[in-house]
C-alpha cells in the first residue's frame, strides 16, 4: 500500500524542493502545490473563495495521483493545514469544507519543514518576518489534530538526507509496532 506523506510548513522552507528530491530518491510520484499555478494564472488578487477552490483541487490532484501511484510513497507538496492557516491568518475564518476535510486522516506522515533555510523571495510569498510564528502555528495544528509528524531541518542537501532518515525511522518504528 502506498504511504502518503505531506510536506508542510511556512513559506520558503523548501517544501517543493524536498517533495521533488524525496520522490526522485524513492522513484515515486509527488503532487505539486496547486495554489502556485492557480494564483499565477489569476488576473486579480486572490480571495477567500479562491482558497476553497485551491483546497478542493489539491485534494482532487492527490486522489488522482494516488490511483496511479508508482512506488511505495506519494509525496504531497502541501496539505489542507496550509490552506487553513493561510485562510485563518488572511481572513480570520476558514471554510467549513476545509475544516471537515481536515478531520479525515489523509497522510501516513507529515514532514514539517523548519525555518532554518534562508528566505527566498518570490511574488507569491507574503510573510518573511513571520516564519517562526507560522512554524509554531503549524506545529500546534499538527499536534491538535493528532497527526503524526516529524520536523525536518538542515541545509537543502542536509534537509533531504534528514527527511530520508526520518521517513525510514518512522516507518520502521510503525512497522515494528504492528
Amino acid at each position: 500500500m502506498v504511504k502518503k506523506i505531506a510536506i508542510t510548513g511556512p513559506e520558503s522552507t523548501g517544501k517543493s524542493s524536498l517533495s521533488r528530491a524525496l520522490a526522485t530518491h524513492y522513484g515515486c510520484d509527488f503532487v505539486p502545490e496547486f495554489a502556485r499555478e492557480y494564483i499565477q494564472k489569476l488576473e486579480r488578487p486572490y480571495t477567500r473563495e479562491d482558497i476553497l477552490v485551491i483546497a478542493r483541487q489539491q485534494i482532487a490532484l492527490e486522489e488522482s495521483a494516488l490511483k496511479n501511484a508508482r512506488g511505495n510513497f506519494l509525496f504531497c507538496d502541501t496539505d489542507l493545514l496550509v490552506t487553513k492557516v493561510w485562510s485563518m491568518h488572511k481572513y480570520d475564518t476558514c471554510d467549513p469544507w476545509i475544516l471537515q476535510q481536515l478531520e479525515i486522516p489523509r497522510y501516513d506522515l507529515y514532514l514539517l519543514c523548519n525555518v532554518d533555510l534562508p528566505w527566498q523571495y518570490d511574488d507569491q510569498r507574503e510573510h518573511p518576518h513571520l516564519r517562526n510564528f507560522f512554524f509554531e502555528w503549524y506545529k500546534r495544528e499538527l499536534e491538535g489534530y493528532g497527526f503524526p509528524y516529524r520536523i525536518v531541518s538542515g541545509s537543502r542537501q542536509d534537509r533531504t538526507e534528514n527527511a530520508l532518515a526520518l521517513i525510514t525511522d518512522y516507518f520502521t518504528l510503525s512497522h515494528d509496532a504492528d
